[in-house]
């Protein structure tokens, strides 16, 4: 879905799908299922046994570009003391690689894929339902408590209605504060529409809702506790670098971190005009069986454009 809006998604699309399902400690699934990556894979098979020259040559040309010592970030986690030792192993590494890149330039990602809903077929019963809109783009300014709002969603509204409907391991609401991406998407579902229908709810669902104060706090905490909790040096480490990499500093984080505690219920209520992007531009992508897709698109002619993925 994400490589529907922007171009981290397409190029997410095209290096990390998985043409396979991955089932993690029997709750939850993850699912990579994109097919420019899989018809990729099946392409590459075919030259890995006819064309190898080609493969090589493909793969030396990566290697060129990409070890090169103006492309390297180094990022090493340590005691002030061996963090100190270790510089002059680094920099001997650093001299060893080549200074120049065959890429002249950085190349354009302004790239993305058509924005229609689309049902990759597969064999199997049960559906994958995911629907998306960036809601930056509705004006919304973000806050920490969007974290809270999208937990919440996850434990309650979509806890009750997809999972208790019919969803082997359930639904989630995500939300990424980078891009402003808001997601929705269900596992091992029975139902197809009709989890769209509940998609399209959930601003109502926010607009009406109450919670006292032992509630707002248990939101608070649980989404804390899954944000924060690993705190090791190696996590910490590599949070550095994707805050320096993104530009991140410990101050706006720190911001994040006030405005996720300090979410009231006035937030919930507002959020739900930024969900309203899903319900009226969101695009759909779901993976599903052929009787599901065929019903879906007698339903509401056209909606899914159909691609089989084996």
């Amino acid at each position: 879905m994400n490589a529907k809006l922007n171009s981290a998604g397409w190029i997410r699309e095209q290096m990390r799908g998985v043409s396979c399902f991955t089932f993690v400690n029997c709750h939850s699934v993850d699912i990579k299922y994109t097919c420019s990556y899989y018809e990729f894979l099946k392409d590459l098979e075919e030259k890995v046994e006819h064309d190898w020259s080609a493969i090589s040559a493909s793969l030396e040309e990566i290697r060129k570009t990409v070890l090169s010592k103006n492309n390297c970030l180094v990022n090493l986690t340590s005691d002030g003391k061996n963090l100190k030792n270790s510089e002059k192993y680094v920099e001997k590494f650093l001299d060893m690689l080549p200074s120049t890149s065959p890429v002249a330039s950085s190349p354009s990602w302004n790239r993305r894929i058509p924005s229609i809903n689309e049902a990759i077929v597969i064999p199997k019963q049960v559906n994958y339902v995911g629907k998306t809109a960036n809601v930056y783009e509705t004006g919304y300014q973000f806050k920490g408590s969007a974290y809270v709002i999208s937990k919440h969603i996850s434990n309650t509204w979509l806890w009750d209605r997809v999972r208790v409907s019919g969803a082997e391991y359930g639904g989630l609401c995500s939300f990424d504060a980078h891009s402003g991406i808001c997601s929705f998407l269900s596992f091992g579902d029975l139902n197809l529409l009709k989890t769209l229908d509940i998609y399209d709810g959930t601003s109502d669902f926010l607009r009406q809702l109450e919670m006292d104060d032992d509630t707002l706090t248990k939101a608070i905490i649980e989404t804390i506790g899954n944000v924060e909790s690993n705190q090791s040096p190696d996590f910490k480490g590599y949070r550095s670098l994707l805050g320096y990499l993104s530009g991140i500093t410990e101050d706006e984080r720190q911001i994040i971190h006030e405005e996720k505690l300090s979410t009231r219920l006035s937030d919930f209520h507002d959020f739900a005009n930024a969900i309203d992007a899903i319900k009226d531009k969101g695009v759909v992508v779901a993976v599903t069986s052929p009787d599901y897709v065929d019903a879906a698109n007698k339903e509401r002619p056209n909606f899914f454009q159909v691609k089989k993925a084996l």
